[in-house]
């Protein structure tokens, strides 16, 4: 299969090398300077509102927070070598450790890495973590049994670079799932606006890059996220659209939300595995 091309886009490093306590802006291509200035910027006020919602009893999904133990994403994490891009203060990657994997959290930000180290040392477990993109992790080729996120990376990077990137972090029959906004929302959802609208104000062919107010955000259509794995050697396990429950309260939504997300999907759960 042709792998699918994306329109022109910056440079971006290669995937090789140890990883690095800060990278430099020169190994970053222009949206990944923007993305991590604006986590960085927002990083104190980010966990101030939402980190209670992070840091539930067991891993959740999404912004609607739906237990892992309704949805069995994952699966038995016990044992297995776990990444996740895109990790924040690292919330998903202490409640795996506690469950018995072994986790590294990425991400780009500096500022939600310190929030990550702290929340680590309360915890009591062991998860490093790297600073880096998700678009050129320096990690070696089939270092995972898993790798996941939750509107971390798989948001904010470009598609055509992190997808060949897990597809060699993970070893054969490894596991991917993530959870980003739907490409039904982003369809909705006018530029500089808070929220999803009812009309389509977005053009669905073509959709790569998204340049919002202060960050750049990525998007597909659903045929070209297809081809885009089907092409790195992944078969699509399923695609959970999941729903919230008419009470359902979120630190990110307010009612107006919910109702849009009870009649569309909002958010898409992706589960690949590595043939």
């Amino acid at each position: 299969m042709t792998l699918p091309q994306p329109p022109a886009s910056e440079p971006s490093p290669a995937a090789s090398g140890p990883a690095q306590v800060e990278p430099p802006d020169a190994a970053l291509s222009g949206h990944e300077r923007r993305n991590r200035a604006a986590w960085n910027a927002d990083a104190d006020d980010y966990q101030a509102r939402h980190g209670q919602q992070l840091s539930g009893d067991g891993k959740a999904w999404g912004t609607w927070n739906l237990p892992e133990s309704e949805l069995h994403v994952l699966g038995e994490v016990a044992g297995r070598d776990v990444l996740e891009l895109g990790c924040g203060a690292a919330q998903g990657s202490i409640d795996l450790a506690r469950a018995g994997a072994r986790p590294i959290g990425l991400d780009l930000s500096e500022g939600q890495l310190a929030h990550a180290r702290r929340l680590i040392l309360q915890a009591g477990v062991h998860v490093p973590m790297v600073q880096a993109s998700a678009e050129a992790v320096p990690l070696a080729d089939a270092s995972f049994d898993l790798v996941f996120c939750d509107h971390g990376a798989m948001n904010f990077a470009d598609p055509y670079r992190t997808v060949p990137e897990v597809a060699r972090l993970l070893r054969p029959g490894g596991l991917f799932a993530f959870c980003h906004l739907s490409p039904i929302a982003d369809l909705c959802w006018p530029d500089e606006a808070d929220r999803a609208g009812d009309q389509l104000v977005r053009d669905y062919f073509g959709m790569h890059r998204i340049d919002a107010v202060d960050e750049v955000v990525f998007q597909l259509p659903y045929g070209e996220w297809i081809r885009l794995f089907r092409a790195n050697s992944f078969e699509v396990l399923d695609l959970i659209e999941p729903r919230p429950a008419p009470d359902a309260v979120s630190s990110y939504r307010d009612d107006e939300d919910r109702a849009w997300a009870r009649r569309w999907p909002g958010e898409c759960i992706w589960r690949l595995r590595r043939s």
